[in-house]
């Protein structure tokens, strides 16, 4: 199954949607998938995790209009979504406040809950793509009957492609390997300032014709503006200075380029022959319409030279 068009490898990230680190209201959060669509993104991603379910229903608004075979859909399982009795506010990360909790199921039946309550708070008939979520403590139940119950679904076509989202590499090259996955989420862990995964989990996905998803480009933060902000973060967590230093070289590089940090992290990923596109996650129609124009962004080829030639880039690297 292709998941992004050859003439746009960029789609709309849902973790913002569901009030990742701040509070995003109904409104802009449908703006927001609105813009993503009138720039030609046709990829969008979310899951039950993302604000205990309300990424799903904004992302399922404002693509409601949208036509169905327009587009292609992931979100994933591995998290089931129950009520309690009394409201409280999210401790992992998602500012609601809400009877919502999440518990671990990796189970048959926890799986295809997941993906009915899923297809029900997105208003949707089908997911496209279903990801197995964060199973970094859960490799035994993920392989015994998570992956078996979605390869089932996929053989009877109720699902196009089956893979696993994680913030590792090396959990994901052992699912690629072992298991018949279509996709892999890869979040953080292929980016201007973090490559390794050029070690494991890529060179395994051309072996093994897994396509890759590139997402958390940005390591959260500290490649998302021209230079690294006060507080800058690196995957969720303030920056060490050694990152940042790396970050204002790299910027000193690219500013001699006539480029920008961040157009460089959106363009670098996608020359991978195993990355199929990247998905980035936006609050705002501004921050769409910003990323967009970033990801149009002509970047001369001797940029990626000059960062090899100055350590700061992988030789093995493939570049645009």
């Amino acid at each position: 199954m292709k998941l992004f068009p050859d003439d746009q490898r960029v789609g709309l990230g849902g973790a913002p949607l569901g009030n990742l680190l701040g509070e995003v209201s109904d409104v802009e959060a449908i703006a927001t998938v609105n813009a993503a669509w009138d720039e030609g993104w046709r990829y969008f991603d979310t899951a039950p995790h993302y604000g205990l379910g309300l990424a799903e229903e904004r992302l399922g608004a404002g693509l409601r209009d949208k036509p169905r075979d327009a587009y292609v859909l992931s979100s994933k399982v591995g998290r089931i979504i129950y009520h309690a009795d009394e409201a409280a506010t999210d401790d992992e990360g998602f500012a609601v406040d809400t009877t919502r909790r999440r518990r671990w199921d990796f189970s048959r039946d926890g799986v295809l809950r997941s993906i009915e309550d899923s297809l029900q708070r997105i208003g949707t008939d089908r997911l496209d793509v279903v990801f197995v979520h964060d199973p970094d403590d859960h490799y035994e139940e993920a392989a015994a009957t998570a992956f078996p119950t979605l390869i089932e679904l996929r053989e009877q076509g109720v699902i196009g492609a089956i893979g696993s989202g994680m913030n590792q590499s090396a959990m994901l090259t052992r699912f690629v390997q072992e298991i018949d996955i279509d996709v892999i989420m890869l979040a953080g862990r292929y980016t201007l300032i973090d490559p390794d995964a050029l070690d494991d989990v890529l060179p395994a996905c051309l072996e093994h014709n897994v396509q890759v998803v590139a997402v958390g480009i940005f390591n959260s933060g500290l490649l998302s503006q021209p230079r690294p902000v006060p507080g800058a973060t690196f995957n969720y967590e303030p920056a060490a200075q050694a990152l940042l230093d790396k970050a204002n070289k790299l910027a000193d590089i690219c500013e001699s380029h006539g480029t920008t940090l961040p157009a460089a992290a959106l363009a670098f990923p996608l020359a991978h022959p195993a990355v199929g596109g990247i998905a980035v996650g936006c609050r705002t129609p501004e921050e769409v319409h910003t990323n967009a124009a970033l990801s149009r962004a002509k970047i001369p080829s001797t940029l990626w030279s000059d960062l090899k030639a100055a350590g700061l880039l992988r030789e093995d690297a493939p570049t645009p």
